[in-house]
């Protein structure tokens, strides 16, 4: 009977229903065996997989647990495991391997520990312990990891000290990652593939290129470039792209036998982050098969780039492919229109998105209202707020901040009411949008009721971008002084952005004395870039002081500061056209400058005739 078990539950998964009745009915007295057969199935296989598809007796069910296998609060492994203690069967460290495998809560996984220790198994087997550093790291209790960690003592090996390497590497502490890696060699513990890979995934969430260096070197000194392997490649090609290093990642790219798709879509997914988007296209087309990944990082490097005809191209030929889209590549195609402003192309990806039965989830729907508000439609940004299904903070965020971003302040703090009153809390993200909201509609009372409630009312500090809100609130209203003396208060270093918004209110109100004050703080955060100078030099032209104007500009020259041209861009079918000042590059270029020439003479005309019939007026009257 325990072979015909065996054969059913582990051997043969397909048939685990068979092995269930042979457990319920054919087994009276189950032995140790048997029952870590049973556990060892259900924690090798899905049980609610297989409640979807095998229908198990629900006789089975309630001698498991009184709990209906959807909840997630079931684990049969766990009630079997009640079952066998009842039965003064006492387990084995198979027994809680199997249940370590089973249990996904934390809370079990404590409770196993402590019968691993309770029954005397926990120090003698490394094993068992190796596989409790793994089961924390895995669940992000690095803390309890090391606990277990250092209690083992000599017993440590080199499965310890991966299993914590690789546990701190990914799971917020990548620096003290790479002390275990040092303290591995201290203890002479000899590293394998693992353990690099591990440190190699430390370097590259810290960015250290030269730790990632080192590593390499001492592992072609030590193994020889022969004995690398494609899960090694891999790592290296993943932390030099991570830390900015496509030249060495490019190295070892090319110096690979055989590239797997791991190693064509770290390449392609760097390139695109550092905007080589020549170079990642052409490494997609040259690699010989494609997944999700593949698509997904290409379309996103144009996407952030703001490129959305060659987006809406790619996606295209996506679905030519038969490549599916995923939720990845749906937010790249909505962050992509709304950045363009094209609003009918948004709205044929929403189109697509209702068509293929997509899941509109709240980050689904908040990055399509904020893309409807960023192209200018604010109703259909309404229309999919209404819609939504479950409206989070993040929902009602986006909607905020998009009634705030087209002056519609009163609405915004409207729906700020409502979010509260449905028993949502407001967050840091949600207090920037309100703020904005009051300060471009000029509601300056509202706007310090509502600073001031941040930390009094809901428990929220301030940041730098709040301040920033307030400082613009205060100088669109001319509240100069008071703007300053804020920024005087604030607990952080004012950001150079808030200084620039200090400038732009001179500007506006002609406050020479405040803007040379904000010209200087600002050259000393961005020495190079052209926004203090062209912002204080406009404020002297629009105070009709020419001279201190003139010297500002020859002061750009001097350091060599250059202003950016700047740039108007139309839509036409589908595709994005930015134009600068006497820009040449169009290739319709001669047809628009024609075009230009024409309307040019025809306004020029119609101000002659219009200038002539007013001078003839005139003459009649007098």
């Amino acid at each position: 009977m325990s072979r015909l078990l065996f054969f059913s539950a582990v051997s043969h998964p397909e048939n685990q229903d068979m092995a269930f009745l042979l457990f319920q009915h054919l087994t009276p007295q189950p032995n140790l065996f048997i029952y870590n057969t049973m556990i060892s199935s259900l924690s090798s296989h899905s049980f609610l997989s297989l409640y979807r598809t095998s229908q198990p007796s629900l006789s089975f069910y309630k001698s498991c647990s009184l709990s209906h296998p959807l909840y997630k609060t079931y684990n049969p492994s766990l009630s079997l495991y009640k079952s066998m203690l009842l039965a003064d069967i006492a387990p084995d460290k198979h027994t809680l391997l199997a249940l370590l495998k089973a249990s996904p809560c934390l809370s079990e996984v404590r409770q196993i520990h402590s019968h691993a220790i309770a029954t005397g198994f926990f120090p003698s087997y490394p094993y068992l312990q190796n596989a409790f550093i793994k089961v924390y790291s895995d669940r992000q209790r690095v803390d309890l990891a090391s606990q277990v960690f250092n209690q083992m003592h000599d017993s440590q090996d080199v499965v310890s000290w991966n299993s914590m390497i690789m546990g701190h590497a990914r799971h917020g502490c990548p620096y003290k990652a790479l002390w275990l890696f040092h303290d591995m060699g201290v203890a002479g513990i000899i590293a394998d593939e693992f353990t690099l890979v591990g440190s190699l995934v430390a370097c590259g969430r810290i960015e250290d290129a030269s730790m990632g260096k080192s590593i390499h070197a001492w592992t072609i000194c030590h193994w020889g470039p022969s004995n690398i392997n494609m899960t090694m490649s891999n790592a290296f090609i993943d932390m030099y792209v991570k830390c900015g290093e496509l030249g060495f990642a490019k190295r070892v790219f090319n110096g690979l036998m055989e590239k797997d798709i791991f190693s064509w879509n770290t390449m392609i997914a760097g390139y695109a982050k550092i905007g080589e988007l020549g170079l990642a296209l052409r490494l997609f087309y040259e690699m010989p098969s494609r997944d999700q990944v593949s698509w997904n990082s290409i379309i996103d490097g144009y996407a952030q780039k703001g490129n959305f005809g060659v987006v809406m191209e790619l996606f295209v030929e996506m679905l030519a492919q038969n490549a599916v889209p995923d939720r990845a590549t749906i937010l790249s195609l909505v962050a992509a229109a709304g950045e363009a402003g094209a609003l009918d192309q948004g709205r044929w990806v929403h189109g697509w998105v209702q068509r293929a039965h997509i899941d509109m989830d709240p980050f689904l729907c908040s990055a399509l209202i904020t893309m409807y508000c960023k192209c200018g439609s604010v109703e259909h940004a309404k229309k999919v707020f209404k819609l939504a299904r479950e409206r989070d903070v993040l929902i009602w965020t986006a909607m905020i901040s998009g009634l705030a971003f087209h002056g519609y302040g009163t609405d915004a703090l409207g729906l700020f009411s409502q979010m509260q009153n449905v028993g949502l809390k407001p967050n840091e993200v949600t207090f920037i949008g309100v703020l904005a909201a009051c300060s471009h509609s000029g509601m300056v009372s509202e706007g310090l009721g509502l600073f001031a409630d941040m930390s009094q009312l809901y428990g929220i500090e301030p940041g730098v971008a709040h301040y920033g809100c307030v400082v613009d609130l205060l100088g669109r209203a001319g509240m100069l002084k008071e703007a300053s003396a804020l920024i005087e208060k604030m607990p952080m270093k004012p950001s150079s952005s808030i200084w620039g918004t200090i400038l732009s209110a001179c500007r506006v109100h002609g406050e020479v004395e405040f803007a040379e004050v904000s010209m200087r703080e600002l050259v000393k955060l961005e020495p190079e870039r052209e926004g203090a100078y062209v912002l204080l030099s406009n404020v002297y032209s629009a105070s009709q002081r020419w001279g201190e104007a003139r010297r500002v500009r020859e002061a750009m020259d001097r350091r060599g500061v250059r202003k950016v041209a700047g740039f108007s861009s139309i839509i036409v079918d589908g595709v994005v056209h930015n134009f600068i000042a006497s820009d040449k590059r169009h290739p319709l270029s001669d047809e628009i400058y024609s075009v230009l020439l024409d309307i040019s003479r025809e306004m020029k005309s119609a101000v002659y005739v219009c200038g002539f019939q007013e001078l003839w007026m005139e003459t009649i009257l007098e």
